[in-house]
């Protein structure tokens, strides 16, 4: 099972471009290989990319290899998804959840 396209994955250095300055809401899930929670709800998140493809923008940002921004955000456990809307943090939300739970997060930017 290959990652689709509808799931950007994100540096240190294209974080601002990307996120920051989007112009749709935008979902970050801090992430990384060896988190077995964070591959329960990678399918999860994959699925909720395409049903709100037009509305909201979900990207990925490994941890190991991303540590300045992670860092910047205090990013202590994974997965950690930080809800954006118009360049500034709307809300934090820390572990593996149902996907209804997930979806009730991402409306909060819409």
């Amino acid at each position: 099972m290959g990652e689709n396209n509808t799931i950007i994955h994100v540096s240190d250095g294209n974080f601002e471009t990307e996120v920051i300055k989007s112009d749709k809401p935008t979902l970050v899930d801090f992430t990384a290989p060896w988190c077995g929670p964070c591959k329960v709800i990678a399918p999860i998140l994959e699925e909720l990319a395409e049903e709100y493809a037009d509305r909201i923008k979900i990207v990925k940002l490994d941890v190991d290899e991303n540590p300045q921004t992670a860092t910047s955000f205090g990013i202590r456990s994974i997965p950690s998804l930080l809800l954006f809307k118009e360049g500034k943090l709307q809300d934090t939300l820390i572990g593996s959840v149902p996907k209804a739970r997930l979806e009730d997060f991402m409306k909060k930017s819409l």
